[in-house]
């Protein structure tokens, strides 16, 4: 799988990576290469048009495509990772053989719409409404911050249908053709320019009790289940960040000569590059633990919070080191380094805060929640 999705990137993404990371948008045909190659249903069962591999090779295919092109590994990651296997999960028969196959295929993607303009981290308290009407539901609010928000062909929409809190919340599959949904586009980001970001606008959308995934109010398990599995793809994909830069950094420091000899010889920059490939291989392990864990089809949502806490922060730290080992030439864009720092930034917002994380580690160890 590695090798596979190595020698994909090679030929698909990297050549391409700075073109699209400058003009703020992806060719939009990968979507339908990333489908053919399988990795867009690489974990659904053969059954629904899958693939039917573990979480392992996931992990290793959503490494090596943040190791080229975070933006396009986001498109893999919300479409499978948090709408086709949620909907694997939560979903019908009927749901799971009108949806999966497409998704799988790569000719039609998914996106995950949980986010609103005034609820992230307090997703219990999210605000757009579905309220019955002649047996329809009928939804209405906005979501913020969507990837694959404008490309999407279905959206997994979260919205409220009894009272505050998280059993008032239900999760809905509604297709983005249906009238009153509308996607704006979000340009002008630090990272991930090129990926497609928008903002959801459901004016009044229709929907009937066959769009409703996990049961009327069970939507915030639904979710939560959901970003478990999301969260182990970001750690994957900021392990990719993280070798990326190391990778370049290595290479340039062999190649750049000051003092009458190459960088790589300095004991400082050493330093640099021990301290970044540690904590890759930290991370790495951390995530392949959870990666066991859901394929033994065991609990892994502390194991998920830390892996994508340490992996995101990690990202960071390599990008930025290696940005240093690159002086002043990393600071243009004739250069990667900058573009892993930019896309590593955001590793450490979404899907949970990195102070988020902490506060469920600690509730975890401690049995106290500071939530409340």
């Amino acid at each position: 799988m590695r090798g596979l999705a190595r020698q994909f990137a090679e030929k698909e993404i990297t050549p391409y990576a700075a073109a699209w990371d400058r003009s703020e948008e992806l060719d939009r045909s990968i979507v339908a290469r990333l489908g053919e190659v399988g990795f867009l249903g690489a974990t659904i069962p053969i059954e629904y048009g899958g693939q039917g591999l573990d979480h392992m090779s996931y992990c290793l295919l959503v490494e090596e495509l943040g190791r080229a092109d975070s933006s396009v590994r986001g498109v893999v990651s919300v479409s499978l990772g948090l709408v086709a296997e949620t909907i694997a999960k939560w979903g019908t028969d009927e749901q799971r053989y009108k949806w999966l196959p497409g998704l799988s295929a790569g000719s039609s993607i998914g996106c995950f719409g949980l986010t609103e303009p005034s609820t992230g981290s307090d997703a219990a308290n999210l605000q757009c409404r579905a309220v019955r009407d002649s047996g329809e539901w009928v939804i209405t609010g906005q979501k913020m911050f969507i990837t694959n928000g404008t490309w999407a062909d279905l959206a997994l929409i979260f919205a409220r249908t009894g009272d505050q809190g998280a059993k008032g919340i239900t999760a809905f599959v509604v297709p983005t053709t249906s009238n009153g949904f509308h996607a704006k586009a979000i340009k002008g980001k630090l990272g991930l320019r090129a990926q497609d970001t928008a903002e959801l606008f459901l004016d009044h959308v229709r929907v009937d009790d066959r769009a409703s995934l996990g049961g009327i109010g069970g939507g915030f398990k639904v979710a939560m289940s959901a970003l478990d599995n999301g969260r182990l793809s970001l750690a994957a994909g900021s392990v990719g960040i993280g070798q990326a830069a190391l990778d370049a950094g290595i290479e340039y420091a062999k190649v750049r000569i000051q003092f009458g000899r190459p960088i790589a010889s300095f004991q400082l920059v050493q330093e640099l590059l021990a301290d970044v490939h540690v904590e890759v291989e930290a991370a790495r392990l951390l995530t392949w633990r959870v990666a066991r864990l859901a394929d033994a089809n065991q609990r892994h949502t502390v194991e998920s919070s830390a892996a994508k806490y340490y992996a995101s922060e990690m990202a960071v730290r390599a990008s930025n080191a290696a940005l240093q080992i690159f002086g002043g030439y990393g600071y243009i864009d004739e250069y990667p380094v900058g573009k892993y720092l930019r896309d590593a930034r955001v590793m450490t917002l979404y899907e949970g805060t990195s102070q988020m994380h902490k506060l469920l580690i600690g509730r975890a160890l401690t049995g106290e929640s500071a939530f409340s």
